[in-house]
């Protein structure tokens, strides 16, 4: 069943509760730390899922004023341009991949990443984000924070505030959420993974 249906046929539940579903039906525990979800998020992805993901962050972050959404290629581009566009303000995504037309008034952070097991610099126009901005940070997934934190440190090299940090996915068993929280950012995860042990999923009480 496609996801546009069986969004359609929820009887009085959360919403993200279909969310949580997913991710214990289509998500493959490749390891104690990897969940693979290609199949509904970072490689296929149902724009129904990833509007009313949109409309979950808006809610959450409701007044805030925010200006301006920022997150990472690629697979924080989806929920990423779906909030922004319930919020009607623009979306920046950082670049991971060397640019000819993107070289110079930049910004540049270093980020690891832990799936991938490798670092990237990741680079934002200096235009797009102004002393002053509010921004909503996006991303897919939350590990050991290393993705937010470098998008936090280019929204403060710009004279910016961080307004929040919204995570499709966390992984509550690694620290990155409860770092982001003690360096004081607001962070709001729809879905929150306490355990990947013995190939099953366990989530963490929602806040």
């Amino acid at each position: 069943m496609y996801f546009t249906e069986e969004w359609n046929v929820i009887k009085g539940g959360s919403k993200l509760q279909l969310l949580k579903q997913k991710v214990l039906d289509e998500g493959i525990v490749l390891s104690n730390q990897v969940l693979k979800v290609d199949s509904f998020l970072n490689h296929q992805m149902d724009p129904v899922l990833m509007k009313e993901v949109g409309r979950e962050f808006t809610r959450r972050f409701a007044g805030e004023e925010l200006n301006r959404v920022l997150t990472i290629e690629s697979s924080g581009i989806a929920p990423g341009i779906m909030t922004a566009l319930e919020l009607e303000v623009p979306m920046i995504f950082a670049r991971k991949q060397k640019s000819l037309t993107l070289r110079d008034d930049i910004f540049v952070e270093k980020v690891y990443s832990f799936t991938k097991q490798e670092t990237n610099e990741i680079t934002v126009a200096k235009k797009f984000i102004q002393p002053g901005d509010r921004v909503l940070i996006i991303d897919d997934f939350l590990a050991n924070g290393e993705a937010a934190f470098g998008l936090a440190r280019i929204v403060e090299q710009a004279g910016a505030t961080v307004a929040g940090i919204g995570i499709v996915i966390e992984k509550a068993f690694q620290p990155g959420g409860r770092l982001l929280k003690e360096a004081g950012y607001r962070v709001e995860s729809l879905v929150r993974v306490a355990a990947l042990d013995d190939g099953k999923v366990t989530f963490a009480d929602q806040d």
